[in-house]
């Protein structure tokens, strides 16, 4: 079994589709083995963005992350990491595919509902920061 790394952004969470994105992720037989809703910390933020520290764009996600509550998972399932990307779709809602939580949620590339682990290795790190070492704090 693999873990991934999932949040719903504070867009998801003000625009009420918590239960629709949590509906995906059981419809498509993926287990939510543990789950809270936080309004992230700066530091919590800057820490799990902190690959594009010193990016142009960097300070404005990091204000938007911590904007409100989010909806931080840990799931799990056969090739999560991949099934889960899909389900997303592409960060440019420009470019998600129907069906894919951006393709028919989100109109904004810079307020797109959800964010994923692009790897095993950045699943890892980002379920023990937002979770801790075992994963379910």
């Amino acid at each position: 079994m693999e873990r991934t790394f999932i949040m719903i952004k504070p867009d998801g969470v003000r625009r009420k589709l918590v239960g629709e994105i949590i509906g995906r992720i059981e419809h498509r037989n993926l287990n939510i083995v543990a789950m809270k809703m936080l309004t992230p910390t700066r530091e919590l933020a800057e820490e799990h963005y902190a690959v594009h520290k010193g990016k142009d764009f960097f300070e404005g996600v990091v204000d938007f992350i911590t904007s409100g509550p989010v909806v931080a998972m840990v799931v799990e399932g056969d090739n999560c990491i991949k099934l889960m990307r899909n389900m997303m779709g592409a960060t440019n809602p420009e470019n998600a595919s129907p069906g894919t939580i951006r393709g028919d949620l989100t109109a904004s590339t810079r307020e797109n509902l959800i964010h994923g682990s692009d790897s095993p290795e950045t699943a890892v790190c980002e379920i023990g920061l937002w979770f801790g070492k075992d994963g379910m704090q």
